[in-house]
């Protein structure tokens, strides 16, 4: 669990970065949509990836430093 947890947390960091340039290429949000438009939108679309690869690589973490689920 230790590598699978090492492998994750690797992937959402890198996936964090490509998606924050990515983000900042695109048109940005007007503050008033909904977070149902705003996912129609490629802004709205490359930031909740980026809050996911966030998620992932905190959970990563998690089962980096408990590999056995203390």
């Amino acid at each position: 669990m230790r590598n699978f947890g090492s492998i994750l947390m690797i992937l959402g960091i890198g996936g964090f970065f490509y998606c924050s340039s990515r983000l900042s290429e695109a048109q940005p949000l007007s503050p008033d949509l909904s977070i149902s438009d705003g996912l129609k939108q490629p802004a709205g679309r490359w930031e909740m990836g980026r809050y996911g690869c966030a998620a992932a690589a905190g959970f990563g973490l998690l089962m980096a430093m408990f590999p056995k689920g203390r």
